[in-house]
């Protein structure tokens, strides 16, 4: 009986993994705990989370701390007009010296992918990111390339109303387990 007893004091003087990694991207995303856990849940559920908000409110620095806390490799992949789809998915570079086509990944071939802004980009470039978030594999170049796992998506989204935004066709919007608003954080965080 006192093994028992003992057993529970230690679990609770060492949290569980999940609340270390909360706890943790708690101290740089202040007040936003919630939302912290909402896009860990995400991860977990080998799902991909949309951020809509506004600029400046963290959305890239959760990115970047979960991925941290978690010992993943990161990626950020910044949406503009102008992108293509093979500035995210990779492209067949010539090799003179060996007479030959080499596949060069691109960022998509990471565990954590933030996509900022991707509501910036035309629909053909943000459709570059569909099979990669359905399969977890992209296609380039006649080869199906499998991507790293786990792969996490977290794509922020700008108002609709602001200029130079493309609207995420519903196609894309179902690759997205949860979406999310983060806000700007309370006087007291």
């Amino acid at each position: 009986m006192l093994l028992k007893a003992e057993f529970q004091q230690s679990a609770r003087v060492v949290p569980p993994p999940i609340d270390r990694v909360v706890a943790a991207a708690s101290t740089i995303i202040l007040g936003k705990k919630t939302q912290v856990r909402l896009a860990l849940a995400c991860l977990l559920a080998r799902g991909h989370l949309l951020i809509e908000d506004l600029p400046g409110v963290g959305k890239t620095t959760l990115a970047h701390v979960l991925a941290r806390s978690l010992g993943m490799h990161f990626q950020r992949i910044q949406f503009t007009s102008d992108m293509l789809p093979a500035d995210i998915i990779g492209v067949a570079i010539y090799e003179r010296d060996s007479g030959s086509f080499k596949f060069h990944p691109g960022p998509i071939f990471s565990q954590v992918i933030l996509a900022d802004e991707v509501n910036r980009a035309t629909p053909k470039t943000q459709s570059a990111l569909l099979e990669a978030m359905e399969e977890h594999q992209v296609t380039a170049e006649g080869e199906t390339r499998k991507l790293p796992e786990p792969f996490f998506v977290i794509a922020t989204q700008n108002p609709s109303e602001q200029v130079g935004t493309f609207p995420l066709p519903e196609s894309q919007l179902d690759r997205f387990l949860l979406r999310v608003a983060l806000g700007f954080p309370d006087a007291a965080a």
